[in-house]
């Protein structure tokens, strides 16, 4: 491992940014985006890719899974049965046991169904899945989710594709703080200061889709959101200054000339 890589279960991850490969406009729209976004890790909805009709390009096609780590995971589920059967699938098709989990509770909110995620974390572990969840933003849940084997923490900054961005820094700064697993802010993130305020708060990645593929120049957005979680890194690291109540000059004044 290199000084700022990191690890989810036995892979090693240099990019701190993940990307979702749904909602562009074709599949070299998406390859173009990926390749721009500096990932070495994209979401892939296994309920959504095509395995079936030959005459049809694949994903494949245009990102090589050689080159690139695919993480299925189990978009448009809303039960722990169809969840485990997706995933249970993928293995099935390329051997993946590192997988991201997503239980929905309904389909307006697209928040997780926290009981169905933990029941089927728990079961996914114990068949030998390294898997990342999905989650809210509550840190008894999120230790639960450790708890019970999960390998990454992804608690949503706001509902999936909203674009509004971290509605509760605290509560994600207490999930990092407690969490030995790497902390994924995943769903909701609109622009790249979103990105960078992720990475300040000290979460290990930012997973992005909608807002790169949904932009008037996704391959732009996708370059700007590379750029966002370095410099949200960077600060992390560097450690901010102190916040204080009063002004502070920037110049000394001892010894100044009256």
């Amino acid at each position: 491992m290199k000084k700022d890589d990191f690890k989810i279960g036995k892979r090693i991850i240099k990019s701190r940014l993940i990307v979702g490969t749904g909602k562009y406009k074709n599949f070299k729209q998406t390859a173009d985006a990926v390749k721009a976004s500096g990932a070495d890790m994209v979401t892939v909805a296994v309920r959504r890719v095509n395995i079936l009709d030959k005459k049809k390009p694949i994903l494949m096609d245009y990102l090589d899974p050689k080159k690139i780590i695919y993480l299925p995971n189990t978009a448009g589920c809303f039960t722990s049965k169809d969840a485990l059967r997706t995933l249970r699938l993928a293995r099935e098709m390329g051997g993946w046991k590192l997988v991201k989990l997503e239980v929905l509770g309904d389909k307006k909110t697209l928040y997780p169904n926290m009981i169905e995620t933990l029941k089927s974390t728990s079961i996914l572990t114990k068949e030998g899945f390294d898997v990342m969840v999905y989650c809210s933003d509550d840190p008894i849940m999120a230790k639960k989710l450790e708890d019970v084997g999960a390998v990454s923490i992804m608690p949503l900054a706001a509902p999936i594709g909203s674009g509004i961005g971290i509605q509760n820094k605290t509560n994600i700064k207490l999930i990092k703080k407690q969490s030995k697993v790497p902390v994924i802010v995943d769903a909701g993130v609109g622009t790249a200061s979103d990105a960078t305020i992720a990475m300040e708060l000290g979460c290990d990645a930012v997973l992005v889709n909608t807002a790169i593929a949904e932009a008037k120049k996704p391959i732009l957005m996708a370059k700007s959101m590379k750029n966002a979680v370095i410099a949200g890194r960077q600060a992390f690291i560097a450690g901010r200054m102190k916040i204080k109540d009063y002004a502070n000059p920037s110049s000394p004044t001892k010894g100044i000339i009256s």
